[in-house]
């Protein structure tokens, strides 16, 4: 097999492993017992199990921006520069209203839309528009605007910037929100938790390493770059969270013990993603790239369906998970006057409904066995057909 296989197999291998860990995630938002109600980071709260169960789930939404990036700029050597950046353009666009529309249904099951929810397709979807727009100045201009935004967006934890207002949401939207709950009216409100320009930043650096899977490119170059920036990457965070002055909107305080020391050095921000947190996590994946690339076990197999299709996945597993959610509602006993809860922006998930950690990876484990068989469906269809549309979703 060519090596231009194995560098679009490795991709789709650690997507689809992000993929799947990010389902659980979801699941436990969805099944575990405190999952509105407390924060698995909360060292003061938490358990090492629930707190890992959370944590490795930290590490899909950086890589899917990433890995998208690398996608964009794989799908532009079949275009011209203008036809490359119309495209990314609309594709943004269409992202940002399928949030807006399908992933919110699928998250809350609510048909009036009384709580939208903006998280990572919105932020991919307008990171796409930005790199469609950079595009067109070259390749230079992503890689520089890409540079600033991954490792200078904490700056602004140093600015004074409006916090009220139009202003002040479109700066939360942009660059600092931890999560703004904006209302539309008395009955409407827009969640917005993933701040746009961070996550711009990680899919400019993803489209630019995009150059290193080009056929011209030496795969044994490629690996070290690979292996040299996801190492310089962790040691940057190593250090950064050290010297613990910046890169993170709030410094790690050491703890009286070595495990609560642990969890607290691991706990970074996501919302917005730190660069502590971004180095934490991109690091050991472009680690894994490069390790990947000859990975042709049955696993690897099985995985990269997942991550040949992570759109089509993403939005199936929402639906999923939710009529599981809705079965396991009734069958605990609960009643159609219990649907809505105005604790709980999910219809069928009352705040105080839950079940244990192995439920929920019970559930999870079960739901990723059943997404496989659409997916490699999917799969097969896009495979065989060349519809416009399917390079949208």
């Amino acid at each position: 097999m060519p090596s231009s296989s194995y560098r679009i197999a490795s991709i789709d291998i650690l997507r689809g492993i992000i993929m799947i860990i990010m389902a659980l995630d979801h699941t436990r938002d969805f099944f575990h017992q405190t999952a509105i109600t407390a924060d698995p980071l909360d060292i003061a709260t938490t358990t090492p199990a629930l707190y890992f169960t959370r944590w490795i789930t930290h590490y899909c939404a950086p890589l899917f921006v990433f890995l998208s990036g690398i996608s964009a700029f794989l799908a532009a050597q079949r275009r011209t520069r203008q036809q490359a950046s119309l495209f990314l353009i609309k594709r943004g666009l269409w992202l940002v209203l399928i949030e807006i529309t399908l992933v919110t249904l699928g998250l809350t099951f609510n048909p009036f839309y009384n709580f939208i929810i903006l998280q990572v397709i919105w932020a991919i979807g307008w990171s796409m528009v930005i790199l469609g727009l950079l595009s067109r100045l070259g390749y230079k201009a992503v890689l520089i605007t890409g540079l600033v935004l991954f490792f200078g967006h904490n700056l602004s934890n140093y600015a004074t910037l409006p916090a009220t207002g139009v202003t002040g949401i479109l700066w939360s939207a942009l660059l600092t929100s931890p999560g703004i709950v904006v209302p539309l009216d008395t009955h409407h409100f827009v969640g917005i938790f993933y701040t746009i320009l961070p996550w711009t930043g990680v899919m400019l650096l993803g489209y630019c390493t995009g150059y290193l899977y080009t056929q011209a490119y030496p795969a044994e170059k490629r690996k070290h770059v690979l292996l040299s920036a996801g190492f310089f990457l962790v040691a940057l965070f190593m250090s950064l969270r050290i010297i613990n002055v910046y890169g993170n909107p709030l410094p790690w305080k050491p703890q009286q013990d070595f495990l609560s020391n642990l969890l607290a050095f691991l706990n970074t921000s996501k919302y917005p993603p730190s660069l502590q947190y971004l180095c934490m996590t991109l690091g050991p994946g472009l680690v894994a790239l490069p390790l990947l690339e000859n990975a042709k076990t049955g696993w690897a197999r099985i995985v990269s369906v997942y991550g040949s299709v992570p759109f089509f996945y993403y939005l199936l597993h929402f639906y999923l998970l939710h009529s599981l959610l809705v079965i396991v509602f009734f069958l605990s006993g609960y009643t159609a006057a219990q649907i809505a809860d105005p604790a709980s922006i999910f219809l069928f998930r009352p705040a105080q409904f839950g079940f244990s950690l192995p439920f929920v990876y019970t559930i999870w484990i079960g739901a990723v066995i059943l997404l496989y068989f659409p997916c490699r469906r999917f799969q097969q269809y896009k495979k065989q057909h060349t519809h416009w549309w399917l390079s949208y979703v």
